[in-house]
């Protein structure tokens, strides 16, 4: 009884260290897309940069402060004629979406650089 007790405590301190993984199809190549994902994590105000790979298209950020910190990562993988935005977030204990959140912020960067580029 104890070892489960204990296998349970031990789940629960870890699980905010599980993260859920948003997967989400552009019909775009990855080339494309891979502006906005660097544009958000770069400018959007809400991140930090930690880390960004333009050969394999990874970017890694920091979120929150404190105690609240946590870091995700979004990557992109092509699939044919489309791209594959992986994003990745540790769960946090304030209901907050952060995967949905930085897939709103990439498609408002995506929109505002397309826009940009009409006459």
């Amino acid at each position: 009884m104890k070892r489960l007790a204990a296998m349970g405590l031990l789940f629960l301190m870890t699980a905010p260290l599980f993260a859920g993984v948003r997967k989400d199809t552009y019909p775009m190549p990855c080339s494309a897309l891979w502006p906005a994902v660097k544009g958000t994590a770069r400018n959007s105000g809400d991140y930090a940069v930690v880390f960004l790979d333009n050969t394999e298209m990874i970017a890694t950020f920091a979120i929150g402060s404190g105690q609240g910190l946590r870091f995700g990562s979004a990557v992109l993988d092509s699939k044919g004629d489309a791209c594959e935005m992986q994003v990745q977030v540790p769960e946090h204990g304030n209901f907050s979406d952060d995967t949905g959140n930085f897939k709103k912020r990439v498609d408002k960067t995506l929109a505002d650089m397309q826009a940009a580029k009409k006459p």
